[in-house]
């Protein structure tokens, strides 16, 4: 996670897309075995330094530890939308490194044991079991989606308010086609993990699914993958990003929101946000890692009669 530390305050202030559009510039890829046969993240920033400093002969990647050593690193305490969670600062190289691209101080935080919890009770699972994983993939497949604290109840790491959004290729053509004139507006700016096709869904189905099943049964007796979703995703300005600059966008691309909350404020729990995608966690019954490929079925197990109501407490 990224924090930008105000001058003269040291209040933590995070830094997300929505607020700093530069967050679009930088993409990330996780290498195995690429440091000394260690797991790294590659971060790479595909923009041009905001202003002028030696930095700019550096390097434009940057390689993160996927699991860094805890022992050397200084406890630093977080709060992610009322979240709080003790975590871990990298140290003054990143830092460094980030700061110099955001044009303002900036760290760059490891939740590490932390955890964060689930507020509210809408978008609570209602099992979130600790899956008992071996090896790297797995593991980190367990640390983002969530899982059960000492006291029973669901945690999650440093994302927003869920770890999984799923979204519909179905609700992206009527957004394309009826709210944007044709615009062709790409599923990336919405930030789902998993994208249904939508065969066999309407536009929109997804305003009430409650449940997914996802993977294909074959001879070998490989079980589908159990998904409850359990809110919606409410939208905000990050939607009106430009991938291609870094900054506010023009024209339609630049309306997306605007255009959503014509008919798309849909929840009654925050009446004002459109909503795009729901949000979801790995069932609880889950007890090792799961595997989801692309091409994979989907298959709405359970749905609800009404539609859920947010109340993260913001």
């Amino acid at each position: 996670m990224l924090y930008e530390v105000p001058t003269g305050t040291g209040e933590l202030k995070k830094i997300q897309l929505d607020t700093h559009p530069l967050c679009a510039l930088f993409e990330q890829q996780i290498v195995p075995g690429s440091q000394d046969g260690e797991e790294v993240i590659d971060v790479r920033f595909r923009g041009s330094l905001p202003h002028d400093t030696e930095a700019g002969k550096d390097s434009q990647l940057l390689k993160v530890p996927l699991t860094p050593d805890l022992s050397f690193l200084e406890r630093i305490e977080t709060n992610l939308h009322g979240s709080p969670a003790s975590a871990y600062r990298m140290g003054d190289s990143y830092d460094a490194w980030f700061t110099q691209r955001f044009g303002v101080p900036t760290i760059l935080v490891y939740l590490g044991d932390g955890r964060r919890a689930v507020l509210g009770k809408t978008l609570v699972p209602k099992s979130a079991q600790e899956p008992q994983q071996k090896g790297w993939i797995t593991s980190w497949t367990s640390y983002i989606t969530g899982s059960q604290g000492s006291d029973g109840a669901p945690w999650i790491s440093f994302s927003d308010v869920a770890p999984l959004m799923v979204t519909s290729e179905s609700s992206l053509q009527d957004v394309r086609e009826r709210l944007l004139n044709g615009f062709p507006v790409e599923m990336y700016k919405f930030r789902p993990n998993i994208v249904v096709d939508g065969q066999g869904e309407d536009a929109w189905a997804e305003d009430f699914w409650a449940e997914l099943q996802i993977g294909n049964e074959d001879g070998d007796g490989v079980q589908k993958s159990t998904f409850q979703v359990t809110g919606n995703c409410v939208r905000c300005v990050s939607l009106n990003v430009d991938y291609k600059t870094g900054r506010p966008a023009d024209g339609e691309d630049g309306s997306v929101l605007k255009r959503l909350m014509k008919d798309r404020r849909v929840d009654p729990g925050s009446k004002w946000s459109p909503v795009f995608g729901r949000y979801a966690f790995l069932d609880g019954r889950h007890t090792g890692g799961v595997t989801v490929s692309v091409g994979d079925d989907v298959e709405v197990t359970r749905r609800n009669t009404e539609r859920s109501a947010w109340d993260w407490p913001l």
